[in-house]
């Protein structure tokens, strides 16, 4: 996911938190599996396992971009919510980053502090629960080499409570030294402190160079984490997406319900608030319409909302796992809802057709690094 960078202060802190173990969710079996009921796919070529939909953690905590600029113990309660009703779901992969939340980035409280509380109470109410937790390092261009990365890692770890986490991944390039980072990256494999990596807005180039560089000590890169949703389809255009596929890295869609926009809650008399509403302006939301109509229409052939289609529109490109953002626990439970059924190749097809003829959105300038 993006992320707004505005101050150089240290993320490192002191932890004296006890540590967790969460299950890891790992198996030998290349096939897909059934846990509660929900598919879980492999993620690239590593051995981690996730269900086919995560949970992005970008808003909890966040003051810079999401909750109107303010966090609460209501919206705290809310964001507790949306991650146990996730699981009661059968939802069990979260993605957060040490940037969400955090003072760095003009937040409230750390992303990454908030989803260990949420394990930890968990655990205590079910000490067999499985949860895998994918989080990212942060390329400030004051964090030089290798070291960087393991140092960044483990006061993640300190945050989550964890001892090791599922998935690192590399937030965005750095202005310098990427290629010690991505070896930072096989030092967090090989130390046992993760079990899988991963990069995020990294373009085609960079994507194989990663590959590559991790590939000479046998170490899979996993995933690659961009914006891609029914109207944002640059992963489609500029070769990632198919690049993903034929080296084998699995594709996680962030903002893939368009941060709201696909979900038929705004319209141009009601736009978004905040930095999304310079974004999604009334225009687009007039340009928008007859796609969210036809998406409304397919829906309601299966009973399912314009959230479930899109998220479901997603499912269907393959190699992909979208993570939407859950603030509540009624936002968890609809995501749920798009897993276990499938559009079809003409539902798939007409609804891109239909995108294409609306002028996309403008994405991050971090994913042009």
């Amino acid at each position: 996911m993006a992320t707004h960078v505005s101050s150089a202060a240290c993320l490192s802190v002191p932890c004296q938190r006890k540590i967790q173990r969460v299950r890891a969710v790992a198996s030998e079996d290349f096939a897909a599996v059934k846990t509660n009921g929900n598919e879980k796919v492999k993620l690239g070529a590593s051995d981690l396992k996730v269900t086919r939909l995560g949970i992005g953690a970008w808003s909890w905590g966040d003051t810079s971009y999401w909750n109107n600029f303010e966090w609460d113990d209501r919206k705290m309660k809310a964001a507790k919510a949306a991650f146990d009703a996730s699981i009661d779901n059968g939802i069990t992969f979260f993605d957060t980053a040490e940037v969400y939340g955090s003072r760095i980035s003009f937040g409230a409280i750390s992303s990454e502090t908030l989803l260990g509380r949420f394990i930890k109470e968990r655990k205590e109410k079910n000490p067999e629960v499985e949860v895998v937790i994918a989080t990212k390092f942060a390329a400030l261009p004051w964090r030089f080499g290798r070291q960087s990365v393991l140092t960044a890692l483990k006061d993640s770890l300190c945050r989550l409570g964890l001892s090791s986490v599922d998935l690192y991944q590399l937030h965005w390039p750095g202005v310098w030294g990427n290629e010690g980072y991505i070896d930072g990256l096989g030092d967090a494999v090989e130390e046992g402190l993760v079990k899988a990596v991963g990069v995020s807005n990294y373009s085609e180039r960079r994507l194989r160079d990663a590959f590559e560089r991790l590939n000479k000590r046998g170490i899979p890169l996993a995933s690659n984490q961009v914006n891609y949703s029914l109207i944002y389809r640059a992963p489609e255009q500029n070769g990632v997406k198919a690049a993903c596929d034929e080296l084998g890295i699995t594709l996680i869609a962030y903002s893939p319900i368009a941060q709201g926009a696909l979900t038929g809650k705004y319209t141009p008399e009601n736009p978004p608030t905040g930095p999304r509403g310079r974004i999604y302006t009334p225009e687009f939301l007039t340009r928008l319409q007859p796609l969210l109509n036809r998406i409304k229409e397919i829906g309601d052939n299966y009973s399912k909302t314009a959230t479930q289609v899109v998220l479901n529109w997603l499912i269907a490109q393959e190699n992909v796992v979208p993570i939407p953002g859950a603030k509540n626990a009624e936002q968890a439970k609809e995501f749920a809802g798009a897993l276990g059924w499938r559009l079809t190749g003409d539902e798939v097809n007409e609804l891109r057709s239909l995108a294409s003829e609306i002028s996309p959105v403008i994405g991050f300038p971090i994913e042009y690094l």
